[in-house]
């Protein structure tokens, strides 16, 4: 009988330890919730600012391959301009020594 009493008595301080233990581990796991939380919101926010930022210059991309494109046809047209402008002159159709040409092209002295 008095192992019954004293376990009758122990019993209360082993629930109230218990109880302390499931307290303490719930308040950490609703801490840990919370930062989860907090860090999801700031990891959507990042996400979002970066995919305007890929927006952006996805948007620039297009741009400058379309002046890319511009460019190229109006290099094609200034090709054909001269050519034209070229095709009558006697200068222009006289053949050139090999080395003076490669002077002329490239510049030496």
């Amino acid at each position: 009988m008095d192992k019954l009493k004293q376990i009758y008595r122990l019993s209360p301080i082993v629930l109230l330890v218990i109880t302390v233990f499931a307290s303490y581990f719930a308040y950490k796991c609703f801490q840990d919730e919370q930062t989860a939380k907090k860090q999801l919101t700031e990891l959507i926010s990042q996400l979002e600012k970066l995919q305007q930022v890929i927006e952006k210059n996805n948007q620039i991309i297009a741009q400058r391959e379309q002046e890319k494109a511009r460019d190229a046809i109006s290099i094609k047209r200034l090709h054909e301009q001269m050519k034209d402008a070229l095709k009558n002159n006697q200068c222009a159709n006289e053949i050139m020594p090999s080395n003076i040409s490669d002077w002329i092209r490239n510049g030496k002295n």
